[in-house]
């Protein structure tokens, strides 16, 4: 594992779009799918990255207290010839476990990674109902070891400002995790 930071996209971005494959539903799932009056939650992650496993439980928590209010994606984009337990088969299986519906895409050319900028796991980007980039960055401030419970206050607290209408500080913080396994 390689400790390394989110280099954070620049805010007010476009929503950038995608069109990858489900591990869920083994069908494509693009940004034509997501509902265009919700905002959405893209996450860049995967199966085997400690950082990931410590925020499942508060993954399932935010799922059901923003299902309905927020699209959600997960996307990872790790190469699976060297780290196979982050294939699509395991993806599937994985969101099975944590019951989990919304879509798992697979990433498999790494070119959605770049656009996003993305450069660990995890990473989160909110974009507001517009389709504009209004947070980016770490989900809060625990992570492996820390001997504190996640809460997701970051990422929270930038989702209920998104749908409130209200401002979202321009003072977010990078994300930590494990470096996206590049090919």
């Amino acid at each position: 594992m390689s400790l390394t930071y989110s280099s954070m996209l620049e805010l007010n971005s476009n929503l950038i779009e995608f069109d990858l494959p489900n591990s869920v539903t083994n069908k494509n799932f693009s940004t034509d799918n997501l509902d265009l009056d919700k905002p959405s939650l893209i996450m860049f992650i995967c199966n085997h990255c400690p950082y990931v496993i410590h925020y499942h439980e508060e993954i399932q928590n935010l799922t059901r207290d923003f299902e309905k209010k927020f699209n959600f994606v997960a996307i990872s984009s790790n190469d699976v010839e060297n780290y196979p337990q982050d294939s699509p088969e395991k993806m599937k299986i994985l969101w099975q476990e944590l019951d989990l519906t919304f879509p798992y895409l697979y990433d498999e050319t790494q070119e959605i990674a770049k656009k996003y900028k993305a450069e660990c796991t995890p990473e989160f980007y909110v974009f507001n109902a517009k389709k504009k980039l209004v947070y980016r960055g770490r989900f809060d401030s625990t992570s492996p070891g820390s001997n504190t419970e996640p809460n997701g206050e970051d990422l929270r607290s930038a989702m209920q400002a998104s749908i409130d209408g209200q401002k979202i500080s321009d003072e977010q913080f990078p994300s930590m995790g494990c470096n996206i396994k590049w090919k």
